[in-house]
């Protein structure tokens, strides 16, 4: 259950460089997850951790043991691709046995591991069947057993649940969590989906082009977004984002055009922009925007409503933008209709409009 640190690695592919004196620590035990577009180049990062491919410059340490000359064999790691790589004419079993069977392991300490880790993963009634026979959740618990049997040091999962359905994607996600949380092993997760993300680590990084964006716990990532780029990957639907114009006028408002919106002392330190205005562009997260029929100083028109179960997504026009808010089921709002708009200010979020950085 190693700490593992990336040190000043640098990787290019031709003309293209992937990674540029790239670093990164992933705390012993912990579960962290490598959050991008494609493209980023979180899959390049795993392949290099597993020494599926080899660095240009820089070290990979496991503790205080650099891995990046031992083969991939050597390196106490197991991977779980995309695609499940199970062989089709072997059973459940056989597949999930495959590696002890390459150590040359005793045929009782194989069947005893075997079924502890069908136990663990709930696949005990189907170890006599071949992968043709069973669902697409069921192979991808079988890849992950396959992993699970051999204990390594740590677990690298490369986008694992992309094959699957919607509800299989929840149901798996929370044994993959149940697994690390019994079993404590390092584990590094890459994935496109922010959902995925956010529910499963313990820390997360936002890649883009190779480069880290942000790196916390999933509540600091969506409750404090250090850029625009981290604002619009985290939260489905994104963050609604608005330009607009930052004045001191003694107090501190954002000028919409249509709308002025006084801020909160707390939201900005008045250094960031004393004495003179600034572009910004205005954050505002779906779940903290209330619709009212009172008299409010905001006014919005319906455009569409999605109910969707428990809550509904709205869509309203607020002078030349269109929000998305998430509101109760019970709130019943019809298109074209005026509504009033209600913001709590202190959930805001501000960035600069031309460098994306966070202001608040």
């Amino acid at each position: 259950m190693p700490e593992v640190r990336i040190e000043h690695i640098s990787k290019q592919y031709g003309a293209v460089s992937v990674f540029q004196d790239f670093s990164l620590t992933i705390h012993d035990g912990e579960f962290f997850t490598l959050l991008g577009p494609s493209g980023c180049g979180k899959t390049t990062l795993i392949n290099l951790l597993a020494g599926l491919d080899e660095l240009d410059a820089g070290e990979i340490y496991f503790d205080d043991r650099p891995i990046s000359h031992l083969s991939p064999k050597d390196r106490d790691i197991a991977m779980v691709f995309q695609s499940y790589a199970l062989y089709p004419h072997k059973t459940v079993f056989e597949n999930i046995a495959f590696p002890l069977r390459v150590n040359k392991r005793s045929k009782a300490h194989i069947d005893s591991e075997v079924r502890r880790v069908a136990s663990l993963l709930r696949l005990e009634n189907i170890l006599a069947k071949k992968p043709a026979e069973i669902s697409g959740g069921e192979r991808q618990r079988v890849a992950l057993g396959r992993a699970l049997i051999r204990q390594p040091a740590a677990f690298l999962m490369d986008e694992p649940l992309s094959n699957l359905d919607a509800q299989l994607r929840v149901q798996t996600r929370s044994e993959i969590k149940k697994i690390h949380r019994d079993l404590k092993r390092t584990t590094i997760y890459v994935t496109h989906d922010q959902e995925e993300a956010l529910s499963l680590s313990d820390r997360l990084a936002v890649l883009d082009r190779g480069v880290i964006q942000q790196v916390g716990t999933p509540h600091e990532l969506y409750r404090c977004p250090s850029n625009l780029t981290v604002a619009r990957f985290i939260g489905s639907p994104q963050m609604n984002l608005i330009r607009g114009t930052l004045i001191s006028q003694p107090e501190m408002i954002v000028d919409l055009g249509h709308a002025h919106i006084p801020l909160p002392p707390k939201l900005i330190s008045t250094d960031s922009s004393e004495g003179k205005s600034r572009e910004v562009i205005m954050g505002i997260r779906p779940e903290v925007i209330r619709v009212q029929d009172g008299e409010t100083s905001w006014k919005a028109i319906v455009v569409g409503v999605e109910p969707v179960g428990a809550h509904s997504w709205a869509e309203l026009r607020w002078g030349d933008h269109v929000l998305r808010a998430r509101l109760s089921v019970d709130v019943v709002l019809v298109p074209d209709q005026v509504v009033g708009l209600e913001i709590d200010t202190n959930d805001l979020h501000l960035f600069d409009a031309h460098s994306g950085e966070r202001l608040s």
